[in-house]
């Protein structure tokens, strides 16, 4: 049986102040409707994170996973980019 595929994002950890979890902030440029320029959107995310590896600032890769907690539903797969 062949899984669905999962959705991945790229983000930036904006907190890690909690244990096995850390909070994502995924930015992405959407064109406003009316005046036709680029806005930026931003989401949060709660991401498990099994090992406490990642600090704020680091550059990140998340997927979608199965429901860790109320509203923790994304893992973290690697890390891109340490913050300097």
């Amino acid at each position: 049986m062949e899984r669905n595929l999962r959705k991945e994002r790229i983000g930036v950890v904006a907190s890690n102040k909690m244990d096995k979890s850390i909070v994502v902030l995924v930015e992405r440029k959407v064109k406003h409707p009316l005046y036709a320029k680029f806005v930026k959107k931003s989401t949060r995310f709660i991401v498990h994170d099994e090992e406490n590896k990642c600090n704020e600032g680091d550059t990140v890769k998340i997927m979608e996973t199965r429901k860790y907690s109320k509203n923790k539903n994304w893992r973290l797969v690697d890390i891109i980019e340490r913050a300097k």
